[in-house]
Parts: structure tokens; C-alpha cells; sequence
């Protein structure tokens, strides 16, 4: 094999090593189920019999909501209330307005106001201050689309909590944790690295505060072995989120955040099949193009007047064994 094809390939393997390197962890959390830090239904007493719980409850008994000012629009009220109403009583209500957020992160995190400010979308500003509030605080945070089926304290036994998604990761609308948990603390530590601006506004919020900043936070906290004892994250799957006589809350409409880009997201989940196999064909037409112009321009050589001769390689077998490459034109030499 000639140095020339050697150098192309070693320089394509190294480029696919580096971005195979810049995404590994979004591919690692495709397999990563969280069945392991899974709260079983088993662990849970029965929507009637909260009271028979003997467990100690870790977490605060503080709601955190959040939204740009006090005027919570009336698709969403019936759902706030029913969270207020089951927990009156012994449970503290913090509603967090833009307003109050920016205060909060002035007066506790200076650090972190410049960047506060510097989100380009409102929903941005309300991801972070649900991680900067339970840090702080500690408490149980719920999204405003989510109302409340059953009391929260049998959740209030586990240090830290999240909600699981599909098809993968971690959501950030509803989590619980005690104050100044070690997850969390990590999740705030992250907010300024992962402050990166996409081409879609859908991906730069979910890359940068949401979901999927959330998930990848959460996965290399596991990879690192920090997810165990005091420090441990419980996962609360699908069965006893909503949906279920059981479950802890009702989902009402949301994505009050979501703009024409998100269409384009859906369209591309629904289509990923055919999409990744024309990622994989486009993939090697650049390839074959790379090399094309690689050989092109600099491994073929210069022919007579000045012009340059299209030389590409060719495999002749020159023995049971061996194989040598040669040009075109040496063809016709041997």
C-alpha cells in the first residue's frame, strides 16, 4: 500500500476518532436505562395509605414552580392548585417569576448572573433556576403543566430524585433533592461549559439548560461513580410519574416554549430510520470526494504541460500472496 493511501487513512480515522470522541457520551446514554436507580413500585406505599410510610423523609417539604410573572394562564391553574391544595398545610409553595429568579441569582450566585442575563430565551432562564433553587433549598420541583394526582412525601424519602424519558435520558420537569446535593451542585457547576448557541433555538436550549443538558450531566456524574450512597440519583419511570391511578402527577398540555423548529425536531424523530441511512450514504460520498480531491490535487503528479494527470490506483495481483497498487498509466507498463 502505497504511504500516500496510508496517510489518507490514518487522517480519516483520526478525524472519525475525534467526533466519535465529541459524542460518546451521547451515544453511551442511548443504552443507559437507569433500571438500576429505578424507584420500584414496591418501594412505594399505596395512594391511600401515605400515612403507613415509616421511611425518614430526606428531601424539604418545599414546591418550586416557576414563570415569567404571577399571571399563571388558566390552562394551567387548575393543575398549580391541585399541587397547592394536596400539600397545604405542612408543605412550603415558592413560585419563582423572572423577576424574583434574577434577584435570587444576584444576591446567592453573582458568578452566574451574567450568564442568567445572557440567555437569548426565557425558558433558559427558568431550567436554571430550578437547579439553582434545589440546590439551595432543597424541595420537590414541579413544571406548571403538571398537576398533582397523589401527596408528594413518599418521594421526600430519597436524597435526589428524577423523572425518566422516552426514549432516553433524564426530563428536568418534575425532581426532588435535599439541599446542597452533590448531583445538583454539579448540575449548576455545568450551566456556564454547556452554555453553547446551536443553529436551532429547540437544540440550544435543550443542549444548554433542558433535558438533555440534564441527561448528559447525569450520565457522566455515573460514569465517575459519584451516583451511590448519599449521592445517588433515583429515577422515577413512567408508571408511577402519570398516567396511572398511582401516579404522582397528571400531565396537562405544555411546551408553551416550543417554536416552528420543533416541528423540524419531531419530523426527524419520527423519520430517523431513513435518515440515518442517509447519513451513512452521505457519509460515503464525502468520503469517496476526500479522496478523489486528496488524490487529485496532491498525490498525482504533474504530467506534461503543466497539467495535472487524474492518476487513480488500481489493485493488480502480482503473486498468490501480495498485492500491489498501482496508478492507471502503470498499467500499461508492466
Amino acid at each position: 500500500m502505497r504511504r500516500s493511501v496510508l496517510i489518507f487513512i490514518i487522517i480519516n480515522v483520526l478525524v472519525i476518532a475525534f467526533l466519535t470522541n465529541r459524542v460518546w457520551i451521547l451515544i453511551t446514554l442511548l443504552f443507559a436505562d437507569g433500571m438500576s436507580d429505578a424507584i420500584s413500585r414496591g418501594e412505594l406505599p399505596a395512594a391511600d395509605a401515605e400515612s403507613s410510610d415509616t421511611r425518614p423523609q430526606l428531601i424539604p417539604k418545599i414546591i418550586h414552580q416557576t414563570y415569567i410573572n404571577e399571571s399563571v394562564p388558566p390552562v394551567w391553574q387548575e393543575a398549580q392548585r391541585s399541587c397547592i391544595e394536596l400539600h397545604k398545610g405542612d408543605y412550603e409553595y415558592k413560585f419563582w417569576t423572572d423577576a424574583k429568579s434574577r434577584e435570587f441569582i444576584a444576591a446567592e450566585y453573582p458568578w452566574f448572573l451574567d450568564t442568567f442575563d445572557g440567555y437569548p430565551y426565557p425558558i433558559q432562564r427558568a431550567d436554571a433556576i430550578r437547579y439553582f433553587a434545589l440546590a439551595t433549598y432543597g424541595g420537590i420541583y414541579i413544571d406548571l403543566d403538571n398537576g398533582c394526582n397523589r401527596r408528594l412525601d413518599p418521594l421526600l424519602s430519597y436524597p435526589a430524585w428524577v423523572r425518566r424519558t422516552i426514549p432516553t435520558g433524564i426530563s428536568n420537569d418534575a425532581m426532588g433533592s435535599v439541599p446542597q446535593h452533590p448531583f445538583f451542585l454539579r448540575v449548576i457547576r455545568s450551566l456556564e461549559k454547556y452554555n453553547r448557541s446551536w443553529i436551532l433555538p429547540y437544540i440550544t436550549i435543550m443542549g444548554s439548560t433542558g433535558p438533555l443538558f440534564l441527561s448528559v450531566i447525569w450520565r457522566r456524574y455515573s460514569r465517575e461513580g459519584l451516583n451511590q450512597g448519599d449521592g445517588r440519583v433515583r429515577i422515577l419511570f413512567p408508571d408511577e410519574y402519570q398516567d396511572k391511578p398511582w401516579g404522582f402527577f397528571l400531565h396537562n398540555l405544555g411546551n408553551s416554549w416550543h417554536g416552528k423548529d420543533v416541528k423540524l425536531i419531531f419530523w426527524m424523530a419520527r423519520h430517523w430510520i431513513a435518515l440515518t441511512i442517509t447519513g451513512f450514504l452521505t457519509a460515503g460520498v464525502a468520503f469517496f470526494v476526500l479522496y478523489w480531491v486528496y488524490y487529485r490535487f496532491l498525490v498525482a503528479g504533474s504530467s506534461k504541460g503543466g497539467s495535472i494527470r487524474l492518476r487513480f490506483p488500481f489493485w493488480r495481483r502480482t503473486s498468490t500472496k501480495d498485492y500491489e497498487l498501482l496508478d492507471r498509466d502503470d498499467r500499461h507498463e508492466v
